[in-house]
């Protein structure tokens, strides 16, 4: 009877197939291109030791045309075969969460401004439940000067000071 051979085995010494290289190539292409999209502070926070990969990054910035852009993008993702994609990958991924949470921070504060804008004079005591260190005389008068505003149809400024002075709370005790 003939020996049967394990396939599993043999399959797993195969070198990947060309659609997982290719895969694997646009990955690092689209890693290349959100590195693109960086400003430079945020740049300078990716741990990338390849001058020729920061130098190519940032000459991409500058393309304008479509085609040498994608040309260019490709150059980077080719550039990336030399490194170690991972940290870069998890310093974006990071990025991206902390941008994330911010944007979740900013509309949380607007809707606590909305509802405390919508509560009327109610709306010290919401304002001085998310935040007790709170003035509690500069939330009344920029409430009045709010209610003054949309009698006289003028623009929201006390609705944009009342954010500035929710922020100023927030980041100082945090909430």
């Amino acid at each position: 009877m003939p020996e049967l051979t394990n396939y599993d085995t043999h399959k797993a010494e195969d070198p990947p197939s060309k659609s997982a290289r290719k895969r694997h190539m646009l990955g690092l292409q689209a890693t290349g291109e959100s590195l693109v999209s960086l400003n430079d502070k945020q740049l300078a926070r990716m741990p990338i030791d390849d001058e020729r990969l920061l130098s190519a990054i940032r000459e991409c910035r500058q393309m304008r045309s479509n085609s040498a852009r994608k040309r260019h993008l490709q150059f980077i993702g080719k550039l990336m075969r030399n490194i170690d994609p991972a940290p870069i990958e998890q310093a974006l991924l990071s990025l991206h969460k902390s941008t994330q949470q911010n944007t979740a921070a900013f509309h949380q504060l607007e809707q606590l401004r909305a509802d405390i804008l919508a509560a009327g004079a109610d709306g010290v005591e919401l304002a001085m439940t998310h935040f007790p260190q709170a003035d509690r005389q500069q939330l009344r008068q920029l409430l009045l000067q709010h209610q003054r505003e949309l009698q006289r149809q003028k623009p929201p400024a006390a609705s944009r000071k009342l954010f500035h002075y929710l922020k100023e709370l927030q980041e100082a005790y945090g909430g």
